[in-house]
């Protein structure tokens, strides 16, 4: 909210100019899959989902995590990451409590201390003198509550012998770890899955906003050709960051992956037992189920045949063609939620009246969502901090700070375009460790952009690796909101998560590099300098 009266009063910008940057077309594109998020929550499509992607994986903890991460991944391309890691974390912890539950001994050892408390409780009788016998039978009641008590205290003190960092009970050192697994692996797969589209995460919406108002002229980066970029490169992080989490935490091995154990395989039956009974609980696809996955299907089919390029889209068939953006369909297919009914018209439902049980939040005429549970949805915060970020970009444009920062960077220009690519991810990276993703994608950006023009190469050769490479916070808990989130539930440390998160790191600066130099040069059109963008200058700097 600092630039609505700075700028105006230090003559950046005019108030009016301001206040039409915090409101852009890509807040109308969030509105409407925060409307989709909003039914996916509400009729819990999003526990069916990754409830069936980690029951088709299996009960072994490597791909239990490998399901996990993947049902976690494949949410957060829709949902933010925040929200995602939010949802899922909650299922992941219930089953890890049930995994680590204590060993039958040890349950009946609980059992008997309890029972004991309850049962041997001495209680002489008021006004009689005990006899012989009821004083025999006091000595041994004392006697067993006295052998109980030494069996729980040695039984606390085997407990707390396994507590971990956060007051949590390991009924061994395994289960601890893998605890630790399943947390980093849903703070770090609800972050990969967020680069995959350009609703994933605030940092992508912020750089196609800013990118669209400076190059206007453009129209190479939309949803489809962003998500035919960044979804391989999102899979192969996804894939090798659980190697790596699974060699750290659950020891990696094709052997013992493939070829499970007696002992591993009853107790990936347990796990499975558990899963499938909260599968069950949901019980069939309900309507609003149903609904809610066709509108998914289609708000997604909409946004990749807008305009395709190879072909003709149906941008073309209504009106003049750029009219029309990825926040038209959002907004059309959100709309569309609250005004189906959220239960199954009397015409469709006549054949199985009486077969299933209506769901309780369902009225006679209440819609998919209402306006109360859009707001509840809604990250206004988000919406805000994106608005800022525009007002602080325009800023830096207008009043020429991001040209005089180019300008200094264009003794760049002497290094090979690949090495310039490489310090420029590993900057990024650095800083989005301590800052918020979409202030730094924010900041640099337009330094980036002028940075470009000034040295003759390709803007968006820099831009999209800058742009990935802010949601590359994996080092601490402060660096992202998932990150954040599955760190209270007590599981990690702190150096955990940046053992971990330095791995992470260095497996998507090398993925990122490796897709931008593979498939991203020929679909972007990455090695000539573009006529959309305006030449500034000066140098030519080294072929790669």
């Amino acid at each position: 909210m600092v630039p609505a009266f700075l700028f105006p009063l230090f003559g950046i910008m005019k108030s009016s100019e301001v206040a039409a940057e915090y409101f852009k077309d890509i807040h109308l594109l969030l509105f409407g899959v925060v409307c989709l998020a909003a039914s996916i929550q509400k009729w819990n499509l999003h526990k069916r989902i990754a409830l069936w992607m980690v029951l088709s994986v299996g009960g072994q903890p490597s791909w239990l995590l490998l399901g996990f991460m993947s049902c976690t991944a494949l949410l957060s391309m829709w949902l933010s990451n925040t929200s995602t890691a939010a949802m899922v974390m909650p299922i992941v912890d219930a089953v890890l409590c049930q995994l680590n539950n204590a060993t039958p001994e040890e349950s009946a050892l609980t059992d008997v201390i309890m029972n004991s408390e309850s049962n041997n409780k001495v209680t002489p009788k008021i006004g009689l003198a005990p006899s012989s016998e009821s004083s025999n039978m006091i000595l041994d009641d004392y006697n067993i509550i006295t052998e109980d008590n030494q069996q729980r205290q040695s039984f606390q003190e085997q407990r707390s012998s396994k507590k971990g960092p956060g007051g949590r009970f390991y009924r061994t050192e395994q289960d601890h770890m893998m605890c630790k697994a399943f947390s980093l692996g849903v703070a770090y797969s609800s972050t990969v899955g967020g680069m995959s589209t350009l609703t994933g995460t605030s940092t992508n919406l912020i750089f196609i906003e800013q990118f669209e108002t400076h190059y206007p002229r453009c129209d190479i980066v939309n949803f489809g050709t962003w998500i035919a970029f960044s979804f391989p490169m999102a899979l192969i992080i996804l894939l090798f960051s659980w190697i790596w989490i699974t060699w750290l935490f659950l020891g990696f091995s094709f052997r013992e992956i493939c070829c499970c154990k007696k002992e591993q395989l009853q107790k990936d039956e347990t796990s499975r037992k558990i899963l499938k009974q909260e599968y069950e609980k949901l019980g069939p696809f309900s309507y609003p189920e149903v609904v809610t996955l066709v509108i998914f299907l289609l708000m997604a089919l909409s946004w990749f045949t807008r305009d395709p390029g190879f072909v003709p889209g149906w941008d073309s068939l209504f009106g003049l063609k750029g009219y029309k953006s990825d926040a038209t369909s959002a907004i059309l297919f959100g709309f569309l939620l609250f005004i189906i009914p959220g239960k199954k018209p009397t015409l469709f439902s006549c054949r199985n009246k009486g077969k299933h049980k209506e769901t309780p939040s369902v009225t006679a005429s209440g819609p998919m969502i209402t306006w109360k549970e859009f707001e509840e949805c809604m990250p206004w915060h988000i919406v805000i901090l994106v608005g800022g970020g525009f007002v602080l970009a325009r800023g830096c444009e207008v009043s020429g700070l991001s040209l005089w920062v180019g300008k200094r960077m264009e003794s760049l220009s002497s290094l090979p375009v690949w090495l310039i690519v490489l310090l420029v991810c590993l900057l990024v990276t650095a800083v989005t460790e301590v800052a918020s993703n979409p202030a730094t994608i924010t900041i640099f950006q337009p330094i980036l952009t002028s940075l470009a023009e000034g040295i003759g190469i390709n803007p968006l050769l820099i831009i999209i690796p800058a742009t990935i490479s802010a949601s590359c916070a994996f080092l601490l808990p402060v660096a992202n909101p998932p990150n954040a989130i599955v760190f209270t539930y007590g599981h990690l440390t702190v150096q955990d998560m940046m053992k971990t998160g330095l791995g992470v790191n260095i497996i998507s600066l090398i993925t990122l590099l490796f897709g931008l130099y593979t498939w991203g040069i020929p679909m972007f059109d990455l090695n000539n300098f573009p006529e959309w963008a305006p030449l500034r200058n000066v140098t030519s700097p080294s072929s790669p």
